[in-house]
């Protein structure tokens, strides 16, 4: 099976369910020498793990990364990287009742029609708790991108439910992100999105929203097309991650009610004697190419399939039922899905990079 494994290059290859023993990753083709700092993983991990706020789910995992290989006296070997993250709060008898039940719009029916069989505890393979092995690679992978170009790469939440954040990529900071729970850095609309949260909670539902990301000081030239463009492999890296159900870059589907001249990128001089663009409605990627500018995309997130209102299912005998989730459940992963957006961005970014270091000659 490769369905667990991305990139070419830079390579990550993800294990562990969301109820086993723990969850890891595995990234071979990291360059030797590399500085490493493990309290930036743990940052990145921290930043998406669960119980970090009250608008979040509460199961209580402190997620702390062990690396098992790759790394010596802070630098990396050049060697496969593998890190592991242990489960210490599952409490997988909160599972016990839905054990027989398909959950609606969960990946129950559809791995046990695929495999013949599935973990019932959690969600397995499709629980978001896979993603910690995204986020600790891309942590490796940011830090490459940092010392060898210069790369930032941030996200924020854009959007929850029915509220918008003003937000310039341009100028958004990380510590403005981080200001609050919600990881909006929009004061105001930071404020409603968490009383939205709050009350969707208390009525048993759940809200989805937008994360919006920029990378900074991208080098031009990465991507490879034709199948391999830029944006193609970001929308790709994006939409595997669970519950994400859009993407977009630049000026996205509003280009569809612009014309070429009112969308269309006009070159001016820049430092360097390389051109600029006078504004980036094609989000730093051209011909599935990186230009240099910022490259900014949007990726949209469903409501939490979870959520402790009562719904209409069947079980694995085909018999309807009415199932009221129990456990411990996020009512909205956009505050998580944060890291886990850039983590993908960072992963294609160094991957890409790699390919292009194969491919500049003299």
């Amino acid at each position: 099976m490769t369905g667990s494994s991305f990139g070419q290059r830079f390579r990550v290859s993800t294990f562990g369910e969301s109820h086993g023993g723990g969850v890891g990753v595995v990234v071979d083709g990291c360059p030797p020498r590399l500085v490493i700092d493990e309290t930036t993983i743990q940052r990145d991990l921290d930043r998406r793990r669960p119980g970090q706020s009250r608008l979040v789910t509460q199961r209580d995992e402190d997620d702390r990364v062990e690396i098992l290989s790759g790394v010596f006296e802070g630098r990396t070997l050049g060697t496969s990287i593998a890190m592991l993250v242990r489960n210490n709060d599952a409490r997988s008898g909160a599972y016990d009742d839905v054990r027989e039940i398909y959950r609606p719009s969960h990946a129950d029916y559809t791995t046990e029609a695929k495999y013949g069989i599935r973990n019932w505890q959690g969600g397995g393979r499709a629980s978001a708790r896979e993603t910690i092995g995204r986020v600790a690679a891309a942590a490796l992978a940011r830090q490459m991108l940092a010392q060898v170009a210069g790369v930032e790469v941030l996200g924020w939440v854009s959007s929850i439910g029915q509220v918008d954040a003003d937000v310039d990529a341009s100028t958004v900071t990380l510590d403005q992100v981080e200001a609050d729970p919600t990881r909006c850095p929009d004061p105001g609309a930071a404020a409603e999105m968490a009383e939205a949260i709050a009350r969707v909670r208390e009525e048993g539902d759940s809200l989805g929203g937008i994360v919006t990301c920029v990378a900074r000081s991208v080098p031009v030239g990465l991507g490879e097309p034709v199948f391999d463009k830029l944006e193609a492999d970001l929308a790709k890296a994006t939409m595997s991650l669970p519950a994400a159900r859009g993407f977009e870059i630049g000026s996205g589907f509003a280009s569809t009610q612009m014309t070429g001249r009112s969308h269309n990128d006009p070159f001016v001089p820049g430092p360097g004697g390389r051109p600029r663009t006078a504004t980036n409605r094609s989000g730093g990627v051209q011909g599935g190419i990186s230009n240099g500018e910022d490259i900014v995309i949007r990726v949209a997130f469903k409501p939490t399939a979870t959520i402790f209102s009562e719904q209409q299912t069947v079980d694995h005998n085909n018999n309807a039922v009415t199932l009221a989730a129990k456990g411990r459940h996020d009512p909205c992963v956009l505050p998580r899905a944060v890291p886990m957006v850039e983590a993908m961005v960072l992963l294609v970014l160094a991957d890409h990079w790699l390919r292009q270091q194969a491919t500049d000659v003299l």
